[in-house]
């Protein structure tokens, strides 16, 4: 790997230009949690048809992605010629013009258009996560990729947790005319979201960011797909981003059924935030417990400041009360456990949160009131650092080859855009509530895929990001 001059004085820096790009995207994807039941009831559509906001933003990682691969497979990895740096301004200036294509969507009022705004979206958000993820695993030393990628999603899920609740006031309550839902409801948010990225780009230009370079492999090659923790981890984000995105797609509609809460969709949105909030706090104690720098006594010290702190922005964020929110406290303190369990290996600890979310969604299908709702919202403590330990376990030892495999994992996002829409249809045909065993067997596969790194890799506390190279 080629590094520029004075590159390593430079990774602070640039570490919190990229939280500051994960923050954003994470912000506008949960934003499509929000548009889901407010297109719902706009245009009448049944859970299949509303489940298509998902499939054309999700299903745009796989077109983009595909399209990267074959473009690597026959000329060479695109990133690697035009930089990391790049590859994100491009990703930021599609995400843009994406953004701006709500404006006709909202003028005509035609659902097609919506689904092609967030399409183009997807597709920008696709290079964003080819170019921005393995730049962090690789932004310093690579024992330490996992515990920086978990910090760098911690930022992502600040997005996704503030989302709902200031997403959600700006459509079913600021933009709304008379409390109804109109078209216009989303028309000058998404104007702005465009207007943020333009200046993201602008930002990323200007900042000088350390450049990494591997050795060329020209065309004709599929080097990646000789890796099986490659192979296995496309599918374990595939089931990952699929099971997490369903959940979040279908909480406000889960918690608003009679034998649950009965709750509206603007009370719905706080515990959506709880949802991904949860995630939050996850991904920091991640990015603590996988550093290996940091003893044992001081780790569980910095987690539970950590745990703390991040609790304490939740519920400064969510119009809660601490009475209604206290439950999830306890569900936090087994998060603790299960880190303990997993002993900072990443491996094991993807193993043992994916069990966990079995339990917890069983408990959901079986439960009723609120029991059924915490158990739900609990998931997303769990979802924590799947998408950190899957990405980083499954580029371990590429070398060469890792952008290339970024890419395929990149692809694999795919379960978003799939698997929800599989519920939705599952929902319309069975209920809600037993329509979550999909998500269920989602994360058995993730743990089956834990049990094969523990056992292929070992005791791998942080992947190696190896030279060269969501």
């Amino acid at each position: 790997m080629a590094t520029s001059q004075g590159a390593k004085s430079n990774y602070n820096v640039s570490l919190a230009t990229l939280t500051t790009l994960f923050f954003m995207w994470g912000f506008i994807t949960c934003m499509n949690d929000i548009l889901i039941p407010h297109l719902k009831e706009l245009f009448q559509l049944s859970y299949f048809q509303a489940m298509l906001v998902q499939f054309a933003f999700f299903g745009a990682y796989f077109i983009g992605s595909v399209i990267y691969f074959a473009v690597s497979y026959i000329y060479g990895d695109p990133i690697n010629k035009i930089g990391y740096k790049g590859g994100i301004i491009i990703g930021l200036l599609i995400s843009a013009v994406g953004c701006l294509l709500f404006y006709p969507a909202e003028i005509l009022a035609i659902y097609n258009m919506f689904l092609l705004a967030l399409f183009t979206l997807g597709l920008g958000f696709t290079l964003l996560q080819i170019s921005a993820n393995p730049y962090v695993a690789i932004l310093g030393p690579p024992e330490g990729a996992s515990s920086r990628l978990n910090l760098a999603q911690a930022f992502n899920s600040l997005g996704t947790t503030i989302a709902p609740v200031l997403g959600g006031y700006l459509i079913f309550e600021f933009f709304a005319q008379g409390g109804e839902i109109t078209p216009e409801a989303t028309k000058v948010p998404y104007l702005i979201f465009g207007l943020l990225f333009v200046l993201l780009a602008v930002l990323v230009s200007l900042i000088r960011l350390p450049r990494f370079q591997a050795e060329e492999l020209g065309g004709g090659k599929l080097g990646a797909l000789a890796f099986p923790q490659l192979r296995g981890g496309v599918l374990g984000i595939f089931f990952y981003v699929g099971a997490e995105v369903a959940i979040g797609s279908l909480i406000i509609s889960f918690i608003g059924q009679p034998e649950i809460m009965g709750v509206g969709e603007q009370i719905g949105k706080n515990y959506l935030s709880l949802y991904w909030g949860g995630a939050m706090i996850g991904r920091f104690l991640g990015a603590i417990s996988l550093n290996d720098r940091l003893a044992g006594a001081k780790k569980a010290i910095y987690m539970v400041l950590a745990a703390a702190a991040v609790f304490s922005v939740i519920y400064a964020i969510v119009d809660l009360s601490f009475t209604q929110i206290s439950v999830f406290l306890l569900f936090i303190l087994l998060n603790f456990a299960a880190f303990a369990i997993g002993r900072s290996v990443a491996a094991r600890t993807l193993m043992v949160f994916a069990l966990v979310n079995i339990v917890l969604i069983l408990a959901t299908v079986l439960g009723t009131g609120s029991w059924a709702m915490w158990t739900l919202l609990a998931v997303g403590l769990f979802n924590s650092i799947m998408w950190s330990n899957i990405f980083t376990l499954a580029i371990n030892g590429l070398g060469v080859h890792t952008s290339q495999g970024a890419s395929l994992l990149v692809m694999g996002i795919l379960g978003g855009a799939l698997i929800p829409l599989f519920q939705g249809w599952l929902a319309d045909t069975i209920g809600l509530k037993p329509s979550f065993i999909i998500p269920a067997i989602c994360y058995a596969y993730i743990a089956g895929y834990g049990l094969f790194c523990s056992r292929k890799l070992g005791n791998v506390i942080q992947a190696d990001a190896a030279p060269g190279g969501h």
